[in-house]
């Protein structure tokens, strides 16, 4: 059997090369939005070929970041991005790109500009800590699950009543006007690294990775109100020593859709380490782990589980899953129900106490 090679870590940034963002006219008062400025910074960085974009301690309120290759960002102690609300701040996040494949998975999966912090073809990118990701201002909503697609018709948008002509990118997308409901979104990237910080509220995702390679993910703490970690089409994957806190959603889940156009495989995976939970939201980071939540939107019981799927056009390849536990969540999915292969997956030195489901949940459809 072949096990999951250890991704190489992305190359060192220019370590002489440090730019702090109040430099560039951030206040980090908590108040002051000091999104221009964080990115005035971060186009610095790569304008001379790269370097680190760093936060001192304080409260930087924000709407959408952008990534640059060769740029990482420093979360210094007693640091917060804190993800400004449109509704009360004056701004807004960038918008949800076109895509014209979304009609095969949801809105939420086929867009990455409309988050806190993204980047799309970017490469040799870090975030690392020991500062704190807060998306107050995320919505953990989306526009609507897949769209419906009735005989004869024309798809529907998700609640549009029968007789509109808006197609469902248009409908959703307004819907989406000015929100960001992603802390971090990374799309056809490689060599990215996320270590050390905490995230609390990380809208509909902390992280979605699509299509994304050569990616380390190490000593995270997560406490969020819906997914935690989206793996999705992505190869060349090391997830270790995580916990994540996710009551509504799912903590770990790998997906291949089809978002990007075409299928291709969650391959060269390794989970290693890792604790999800399905405590009360925000009381892993202050430590009380209340448990007095007992469903999740779904009307079944928390969630917090490590999950493969839905999402399965391209398939599964080569996971290796160990020493993990799972606490007051649902237990282990492995699901591929739009035509992808799951295979080579080895699970080992699991631990599960207050299994709210099936502790191993198989689906093939």
């Amino acid at each position: 059997r072949l096990l999951a090679p250890q991704p190489v870590a992305a190359p060192p940034l220019r370590p002489s090369l440090s730019l702090d963002v109040r430099s560039f006219g951030a206040t980090g008062d908590g108040r002051t939005l000091d999104t221009a400025a964080i990115n005035r910074a971060i186009e610095a960085a790569a304008a001379v070929g790269g370097g680190t974009v760093s936060f001192p301690a304080g409260t930087y309120l924000t709407f959408s970041i952008r990534l640059k290759s060769n740029v990482s960002l420093f979360l210094g102690p007693g640091s917060t991005l804190l993800a400004a609300d449109p509704e009360k701040d004056a701004g807004r996040y960038d918008l949800p790109e076109p895509n014209e494949h979304d009609l095969y998975q949801d809105f939420g999966h086929s867009h990455w500009q409309n988050s806190l912090i993204w980047g799309i073809g970017v490469e040799n990118v870090s975030i690392t800590g020991p500062g704190r990701i807060d998306g107050r201002g995320l919505t953990r909503r989306g526009p609507g699950a897949r769209w419906s697609r009735p005989s004869g018709d024309r798809p529907l948008s998700m609640g549009a009543a029968v007789g509109r002509t808006d197609d469902p990118e248009t409908t959703a997308r307004r819907a989406m006007d000015g929100q960001g409901n992603k802390a971090i979104a990374l799309k056809l990237s490689r060599n990215v690294i996320l270590r050390d910080f905490q995230v609390l509220n990380g809208g509909h995702f902390v992280l979605l990775a699509t299509g994304v390679d050569n990616l380390t993910i190490d000593n995270l703490t997560i406490d969020t109100n819906r997914d935690g970690l989206d793996i999705d089409a992505c190869r060349g994957v090391q997830i270790s020593n995580i916990r994540v806190n996710s009551p509504n959603d799912d903590a770990i889940v790998l997906k291949s859709s089809y978002a990007l156009g075409f299928a291709r495989a969650t391959e060269n995976v390794t989970i290693n380490n890792c604790q999800v939970t399905g405590y009360d939201p925000g009381t892993l980071l202050d430590g009380t782990f209340k448990r007095t939540q007992e469903l999740a939107p779904d009307r079944d019981r928390v969630t917090g589980r490590i999950k493969f799927g839905t999402e399965s056009n391209g398939g599964f390849k080569n996971i290796t899953i160990s020493n993990c536990v799972f606490d007051r969540s649902r237990g282990l999915a492995l699901e591929t129900v739009d035509g992808g292969d799951l295979e080579d997956v080895t699970v080992s030195n699991i631990t599960m106490r207050e299994v709210t489901t099936a502790p191993l949940f198989f689906r093939i459809g």
